[in-house]
């Protein structure tokens, strides 16, 4: 039996199964993250859409405060197992792990955590990215559900590891993506059960490949010998939203799902850069030959992309966009260029990975075919330089000595090589509706100037990643040449850099905008809404000591771009992440994602349950 590890996090798991090699010049790097003091106060910057360098980091000034656009009451850090809002704010549960979605489903059971076929009908775990779509005057909203709580929910199974293809097809049902439909009423937000929206995709739900690696040699295996069609997405993790409706749900470590059940087989190279390796998480490949790299060793190539749902239609296919590269997608923000190019802009969640941009070669308008907007365009990696400049670096043939499709199925590699920036763990980006500017979550990276990435990059601290060992994360902005996306330079700063002024003086004190107030550490969610405040959802650490004391439970902030004013509006359970965001059509209720809480959250008792909450004012206002 192989050890449980169900309680580390991906990141935590992929350190023990692929340990990076160490780089012993640290005291160097160190030295050079606090010589740049001086240089970070001319970065991080007030005002939206400024170009131009700064001087001074960010304060929250009293007349900042005094004409802050928040509509709430700043909220104290908490450390309990419950939920908090502010003052004038009330919040209910929507959905929770185990909720049917179907009438013919069975209620939770907190004794078993379910069965396969109960979990096919109902909301998923680990709820995470989501988007609402109004489909006819219909609120639906398609959620991903990350990964399994192996001990939550196989409350029975000695370590909770699967022991049979049923556990592991429970297991598989319980991840992938929900998408149902919501309605208000007397009692607040609910499901509406047996909609004709309402659907549950898996890891078993036939799927679509689509763009330049469709049909590559590499995505080809014995059930699919042309290459084209695969069974499920796995480790959804954030979001997108298209202008034309569409659910763009991100695959992240998918490679834990791999195994095999001969140590001794020998695998491609380019494995060891995508952390794919004999030992997996949850033993699928014990009990589904499709997941034993033994028996296919292409199944791997298969996932790692951006997927495409169409909410209004229970009955589509899902389809792979294998032309925005396969990585560990954070999320997918979607944008639309002045002449009419989609541009969609995505993070690579590992320590010292890139941030990726993708430009369509076809334009958008209201009505006209999308089926290839997402297929054909120009994948670029960014470079980020000391000076406040930047580029996004083409991964053509020629800059990689790689095919297209190549460079589609081994992204990361064709990144390295044209000589990307390598950065602290790229999470959501979030384009501001209001102003020419994108930011980024880099949401941490104890490895900063300790060790190489997975592909042996160096990873010094730079411009937007100043800090050696950064545990505590930061938020990089950047604003594309003449306020185009399509645009190939642009100039950047840090909107925030995360930190303890309450325990550190240097550089982890944080920026000027951090204050013993609204603490926090690790950005990982981010959302703009309909005002241009940015919403900010953290994943980190919530011990509530040391390095993090005074931060408490994760927590879900608001910042304003123009003063860089950031305030905290919510905390969720003590051991959650505060997850995923979005809104109803009328701006009046806000819903976050609570996943793997602590204690028996939400019921008070039985098995904790990650789950969807509604937030709404108590006077019915617009929050978002």
């Amino acid at each position: 039996m192989k050890d449980n590890h169900d309680d580390l996090s991906w990141d935590e798991w992929d350190e023990l199964n692929d340990p990076r090699p160490e780089e012993n010049d640290f005291e160097r790097v160190v030295a050079s993250a606090m010589s740049r003091r001086n240089f970070l106060s001319g970065l991080v910057v007030m005002g939206s859409g400024a170009a131009a360098m700064g001087t001074g980091l960010l304060s929250t000034t009293s007349a900042q405060a005094a004409s802050t656009r928040f509509g709430f009451t700043p909220i104290p850090i908490q450390t309990d197992f419950s939920v908090h809002v502010p003052e004038g704010y009330s919040w209910q549960v929507l959905v929770r792990w185990g909720d049917p979605l179907f009438s013919d489903g069975p209620e939770f059971d907190h004794a078993t955590g379910g069965t396969a076929a109960s979990t096919e009908r109902a909301f998923g775990e680990n709820t995470d990215g989501m988007e609402l779509f109004n489909i006819g005057g219909k609120e639906v909203i398609a959620v991903n559900h990350e990964y399994a709580n192996l001990k939550t929910n196989f409350p029975n199974n000695e370590d909770g590891k699967p022991t049979s293809a049923e556990d592991v097809l429970k297991t598989q049902n319980l991840q992938g993506i929900a998408v149902f439909e919501i309605a208000e009423g007397d009692g607040g937000w609910s499901v509406v059960k047996d909609s004709p929206f309402n659907r549950r995709i898996t890891h078993n739900t036939p799927m679509t490949i689509a763009g330049p690696a469709a049909g590559h040699d590499l995505l080809k295996t014995a059930a699919d010998p042309d290459g084209t069609t695969v069974l499920g997405t796995m480790n959804n993790c954030g979001a997108g939203k298209t202008p034309w409706g569409t659910y763009l749900t991100c695959e992240e470590n998918f490679n834990g799902y791999f195994g095999s059940t001969d140590e001794a087989v020998e695998l491609p190279a380019d494995f060891t850069r995508y952390g794919i390796n004999t030992e997996s998480r949850y033993d699928y490949e014990k009990f589904d030959p499709r997941y034993d790299l033994s028996q296919n060793p292409n199944e791997p190539y298969r996932f790692g992309y951006v997927v495409e749902i169409d909410p209004a239609d229970a009955s589509s296919t899902p389809v792979k966009r294998t032309a925005l590269g396969r990585f560990k997608h954070e999320n997918a923000a979607c944008t639309v260029a002045a002449n009419g190019q989609v541009v969609v802009y995505m993070g690579d969640d590992e320590r010292g990975e890139f941030l990726y941009k993708y430009v369509s070669n076809g334009v958008y308008s209201p009505g006209s075919d999308t089926s290839e907007l997402l297929n054909d365009g120009q994948l670029y990696a960014a470079q980020f330089h000391d000076d406040g400049l930047g580029e996004w670096l083409a991964l053509t043939e020629e800059a990689t000595g790689m095919s297209k499709a190549e460079i589609c199925v081994l992204t990361r590699l064709a990144a390295s090589k044209v000589g990307a920036t390598t950065m602290d763990r790229p999470e959501w980006v979030a384009v501001n509706p209001m102003a020419a500017e994108a930011y980024c979550c880099l949401t941490n990276n104890k490895n900063r100037a300790v060790k190489p990435n997975a592909g042996g990059d160096p990873t010094p601290v730079n411009g937007p990643n100043p800090r050696a060992e950064n545990n505590y994360g930061q938020i990089v902005r950047w604003y594309p040449a003449d306020d185009d996306h399509t645009a190939n330079v642009f100039k950047w700063d840090l909107y925030v850099m995360a930190g303890n002024p309450t325990v550190h003086e240097d550089a982890y004190a944080g920026s000027a905008n951090v204050k013993e107030g609204n603490l926090f550490n690790s950005p990982d969610g981010m959302m703009f809404d309909s005002a241009g405040l940015v919403w900010i959802q953290t994943d980190g650490n919530d011990g509530n000591e040391g390095d993090f004391v005074g931060m408490g439970n994760n927590q879900m902030l608001v910042g304003d771009p123009v003063t860089g004013q950031i305030e905290r509006f919510m905390t969720g359970p003590n051991g959650s992440e505060v997850t995923g965001i979005t809104w109803s059509s009328d701006r009046r209720t806000v819903f976050a994602g609570i996943q793997h809480p602590g204690g028996s959250f939400p019921d008070g008792e039985g098995l904790p349950r990650s789950s969807i909450v509604a937030i709404k004012r108590d006077d019915n206002a617009v929050i978002g």
